[in-house]
């Protein structure tokens, strides 16, 4: 950041800002925890019987914080650190199905707001007499796709509806996609060493000389085995210039045709919003009570849940799938009695802008 040319690019620096802050938060949060930590385990070693009750107030506190700063070392796969996209879709269930969206978007915005992420609405289509068909809304932060990326799904509501006159019990499904924020494909350059370019005689109408010169030109990219010949110029350096140009458009399409594979990849099948494929359920009458159908985790504290307290259940779920090394080694550690060593970023890890 001390560099001179720091700000040229206005949109880099300020993501190289934002990652700095986020990465001294970070480390500020485990030398807090660890500092704590010692502190406690000295007082609980002189405390008398009557201050027992709070240290084991302190002891619980210094869990929960260090089970969510745990939780972010389990985020490693490719785009977890990334920000998150996300959309809502209203399903089966009329009105109810459309209000239903407009509660789950005010649930993972405030979700959002707790983790201190700014989010923005880009799109949102309301419908005719209440709620919300679709909506699009951007989160940025750190970790934000790795902590939502498991919301995506069918969602199912049971509750009374405010929009049935005879106060019946209505079922509803609205379906959350959730994708990584995607670099924009950026101009190709393409590297010498890469290209096998050879010359040969033109054929074809073109004038005098076009047959009895090596003014045509074939360009093959040996990594893509792409290939572009061109011949029409009298002159090789512009059917090279020609071959060149016809040959960085074809790359900068194939770079988007991988990034929108990789984008159907990261959202996943399609399901219906409807029964039979729901991931979460939240059933507010005639008992409350959210359940994940994944883990089987499930808590009666619906409205808590509602109001943007994921991190229970994400948690359970993240576990529940056992994606990585690291994960396997806590959960181990956990079940022997062992305290887990979780290892401290350093202050200059990934700072050097």
């Amino acid at each position: 950041m001390s560099q001179p040319d720091f700000w040229v690019n206005r949109p880099r620096a300020k993501a190289d800002s934002r990652r700095l802050s986020e990465l001294k938060e970070e480390v500020d949060a485990w030398e807090r925890i660890e500092k704590d930590v010692g502190a406690w385990i000295e007082l609980a070693g002189v405390a008398e019987n009557d201050q027992r009750a709070e240290v084991e107030q302190h002891v619980a506190e210094l869990e929960e914080r260090f089970q969510q700063l745990e939780f972010q070392l389990l985020l490693a796969d490719r785009y977890d650190e990334r920000s998150a996209i996300v959309a809502i879709h209203a399903g089966a269930g009329g009105t109810d199905a459309q209000d239903w969206v407009e509660m789950l978007r005010r649930m993972y915005l405030r979700f959002c707001e707790r983790r201190g992420w700014p989010a923005r609405v880009v799109d949102e289509s309301r419908g005719q007499e209440a709620g919300i068909k679709s909506t699009t809304f951007e989160v940025a932060g750190r970790y934000a796709f790795g902590y939502l990326k498991s919301e995506a799904g069918v969602h199912r509501l049971v509750r009374i509806s405010p929009f049935d006159a005879e106060a019946m019990r209505h079922t509803s499904f609205a379906l959350v996609e959730v994708l990584p924020e995607l670099e924009a494909v950026e101009e190709i350059k393409i590297d010498p060493k890469d290209l096998r370019i050879d010359t040969f005689l033109s054929s074809g109408h073109g004038g005098q000389s076009v047959q009895t010169t090596y003014s045509a030109v074939r360009i093959v990219h040996l990594p893509t085995k792409t290939m572009v010949s061109v011949q029409n110029e009298r002159s090789q350096q512009q059917n090279k210039e020609t071959a060149l140009k016809i040959l960085k458009a074809k790359l900068h399409r194939l770079e988007l045709e991988k990034q929108s594979a990789e984008k159907q990849q990261l959202r996943g099948e399609f399901h219906e919003a409807a029964w039979g494929n729901q991931i979460r359920s939240y059933v507010l009458q005639p008992y409350r009570l959210v359940k994940d159908h994944r883990t089987k985790h499930e808590t009666a504290q619906v409205d808590a849940v509602l109001d943007g307290q994921l991190l229970s259940s994400r948690g359970t779920e993240f576990r529940g799938r056992g994606a990585s090394r690291r994960t396997r080694n806590i959960e181990i550690f956990c079940v022997r009695g062992e305290a887990p060593q979780p290892e401290i970023p350093s202050r200059s890890a990934g700072m050097d802008f």
